[in-house]
């Protein structure tokens, strides 16, 4: 990959499982974390140095957490990209 990505999350609205892709450009540190609308962290998914990859996948379990809007914040390569899941349940 060229730039540094997060990809459309699948399915979403989700329940409980969402599967996000990121691709990265170079290796580097990246972080992915989720907050709820007030600012909150509610998870990391990612936070560490990684390898350069065209498609880096993991999933967010909110089995946790109430039904809502979280926004998932991915920071790598010198930039950051957000998007808006929906839980529903």
């Amino acid at each position: 990959p060229e730039i540094f990505e997060l990809k459309s999350a699948y399915p979403n609205p989700f329940n409980p499982t969402t599967t996000l892709e990121l691709a990265l450009p170079e290796a580097g540190y990246v972080s992915v974390k989720v907050y709820n609308l007030v600012g909150q962290e509610v998870a990391t998914l990612v936070d560490g140095v990684m390898d350069a990859n065209p498609s880096f996948t993991f999933q967010w379990n909110a089995g946790n957490m109430p039904s809502g809007v979280y926004l998932v914040r991915a920071e790598g390569a010198g930039q950051v990209t957000t998007q808006k899941l929906m839980l529903l349940k």
